[in-house]
């Protein structure tokens, strides 16, 4: 994860979970641990297979998984030891299918803030929750389901990624309306026996069951197909309390004044169709939920910890305890930054690069680098000779000592350099030979590969290969930077330009891209002249209908500044270019131009396309725009 701004001062980045001030400075390590249950009021809340004891569990017989090896070796169901004579278990039968998939955004968000949470506070989203699921759960008191359960209580050193759950098809009782913290439904289990797992044994799922007095928790169980109508609503109010726990309820949310909470879940409605339809790129898209699934991950680790804690904690257990505490802080403060619309609307969500600029060396010279794994003569007898010369077998070492004014001379092989994802000063990284020959690929385990805010950085006949990185393969956060002669093979986005940043690209190839071939933020600069862009979106997304990015996208307000010419941009997912308008008014000019034919290449609306295009300061000559999937020029209303 990269370095987050906000770090030097936690309790500043986030006032929610702040412990309370008479707990500034605690006495004794056992009024710290106090202080910091303080700060985690509010309960973790977990809808699928939550751990929770069970009465003799330690006595009761468990089973013992294989290797994961043997996982792995392509068995779709865990082969257990058991009897040969025991009854087998059958498959599970379908659940209900989910309506809210099939739902459009302005549908989600009329049935949370209008139907379900009717303008309630965040304190009282639990009742408003559990009130709707009541008035559903009074339909139909019996129905089929699937229960969920966790594999810890039927598997002796689970692995999570073993098997997720193990489902049992179970008959449910529903008891009279409770808190949604605790809402429990009577199972036993249903015939014929089914199970996700064939030869599970039938007594170990009965004994389970009677050590849990036969309750489990409501959003563990998940209604199966075949049954009536009430059933079925049942099935989408189930549904629909477990995405909002899921994607929509945030645990700082009752711990802080917000005097509109349904607006705010409708930002965050908007937030996750966002990311299904890509209008947030995927690989962006993944950093979110990664740092989303660690602050989860991070609270429920910190209650642990507290709770094996004795009465009287030492002052080790009390700092760790902190510790823990802070680093959930600051994942909250991080996750705000991302939530917050505005900043999604113009650009990054906190600085990618933190590293000063070098500037240049005290005497005044500059040093060119050779990176080979051997140097000789040949490759530097076409160098001056008052060249200064400095020879690396490592590239993020030739990086590491260069200073403003330096040249990276890269000869064929393969290399790889974290440092290229912390570019300040203005330096010419070339490559010597045909660019297929000079692979710089990512490493998987970095968020970021090429990113720079130096003045004026220059990349010139190399291939950058993106492999695991989630970012953009190029970045460019401020200043200017020129790709000459390069081919970009992306995994994640394509080449981002963020406001106030300026690109050119020269006879350039840009394929592979899960989002567009080159994103031009609000307030960016760019020139594209002689590139291949092609194959770019390869993102599936749940509506793939709304997924519009393809070769070249730009988003307005302030516009961009593009200028294209001799460009071919073919065979991309979305449109050749597309422009993302942040409301239907704006451009609403432009918009009923291309509606009329001019993007699809109708030559009598050439001259309305073309005064669109200055309006929004895009400059075209020349370009070949074909065989993209939804078309080839379209402005698109965010």
């Amino acid at each position: 994860m990269e370095s987050d701004p906000t770090t030097s001062q936690p309790e500043a980045a986030v006032g929610s979970v702040n412990p309370p001030a008479e707990q500034a400075d605690p006495a004794t390590p056992g009024d710290l641990v106090a202080a910091v249950s303080k700060g985690l009021a509010s309960p973790v809340r977990s809808v699928v297979a939550s751990p929770r004891p069970v009465k003799g569990k330690a006595a009761r017989r468990r089973l013992q998984l294989p290797p994961v090896s043997q996982a792995e070796a392509g068995d779709e169901e865990p082969v257990l030891a058991v009897p040969e004579d025991q009854e087998e278990a059958q498959p599970l039968p379908p659940l209900c299918a989910s309506p809210m998939r099939g739902m459009w955004r302005r549908e989600k968000v009329a049935l949370y803030c209008d139907q379900v949470l009717q303008g309630s506070k965040a304190e009282d989203a639990d009742e408003a929750m559990s009130k709707y699921l009541s008035e559903k759960l009074k339909l139909k008191d019996k129905w089929l389901g699937v229960w969920k359960s966790n594999p810890e209580l039927f598997f002796e050193k689970y692995e999570e990624a073993s098997i997720p759950f193990v489902g049992i098809l179970v008959e449910v009782t529903c008891k009279p309306r409770q808190n949604l913290s605790c809402f429990k439904v009577t199972v036993s289990v249903a015939e014929p026996f089914s199970s996700n797992i064939a030869n599970i044994p039938r007594d170990l799922v009965d004994e389970v069951l009677e050590e849990l007095e036969y309750s489990a928790p409501l959003l563990e169980v998940y209604p199966v197909e075949g049954q009536d109508a009430d059933v079925r609503d049942i099935a989408l109010a189930l549904e629909v309390v477990r995405f909002f726990y899921d994607f929509l309820w945030r645990d700082w949310d009752d711990e802080e004044i917000c005097e509109n909470y349904t607006a705010l879940i409708e930002e965050r409605i908007n937030l996750w169709c966002d990311i299904q339809d890509g209008t947030i790129p995927g690989p962006i898209a993944q950093r979110f939920k990664k740092t989303l699934e660690k602050y989860k991950n991070k609270r429920v680790e910190l209650i642990e910890y507290q709770s094996n804690i004795k009465e009287d904690p030492s002052a080790a257990e009390a700092v760790e305890c902190w510790k823990k505490y802070y680093e959930i802080v600051m994942l909250c403060g991080l996750l705000k930054m991302w939530e917050d619309l505005r900043l999604r609307v113009h650009g990054p969500f906190f600085p990618r690069i933190l590293r000063r600029r070098k500037g240049k060396r005290d005497f005044g010279k500059t040093i060119t680098h050779i990176v080979a794994k051997v140097m000789t003569t040949d490759m530097v007898k076409n160098l001056s000779s008052d060249t200064l010369l400095q020879q690396h077998d490592d590239l993020n070492l030739a990086l590491d000592n260069c200073y403003s004014g330096d040249i990276v001379v890269i000869f064929p092989g393969e290399y790889q350099a974290a440092n290229l994802a912390l570019l300040t000063d203005d330096i010419t990284i070339q490559g010597v030979g045909k660019r297929e020959e000079i692979m710089i690929t990512s490493e998987p385990s970095h968020d970021s590969f090429v990113v720079s805010k130096a003045d004026n950085v220059k990349l010139m006949q190399l291939s950058l290969i993106q492999q695991g990185t989630v970012d953009g393969i190029v970045v460019v956060e401020s200043g200017h930077l020129t790709l000459e002669n390069c081919l970009l093979k992306c995994e994640g986005t394509g080449v981002c330009v963020l406001t106030g940043a300026s690109l050119t690209i020269t006879d350039s190839e840009i394929t592979g891209a899960q989002g567009a071939g080159v994103e031009l933020y609000p307030g960016s600069i760019a020139i594209l002249e002689g590139n291949e862009i092609h194959h770019c979106n390869t993102l599936r997304t749940s509506d793939s209908s709304k997924s519009t990015l393809g070769g070249v996208n730009m988003k307005v307000l302030p516009a961009p500044k593009l200028k294209m010419t001799n460009n071919h941009i073919y065979n991309n997912n979305g449109y050749g270019v597309s422009i993302l308008q942040p409301s239907e008014q704006f451009f609403i000019v432009a918009e009923a131009a291309l509606n009329k034919g001019a993007a699809s290449g109708d030559k009598k609306d050439d001259k309305m396309l073309s005064k669109v295009m200055q309006t929004l300061n895009v400059e075209m000559n020349n370009n070949r725009i074909e065989a993209n999937l939804k078309g080839d020029i379209r402005i698109v209303t965010g």
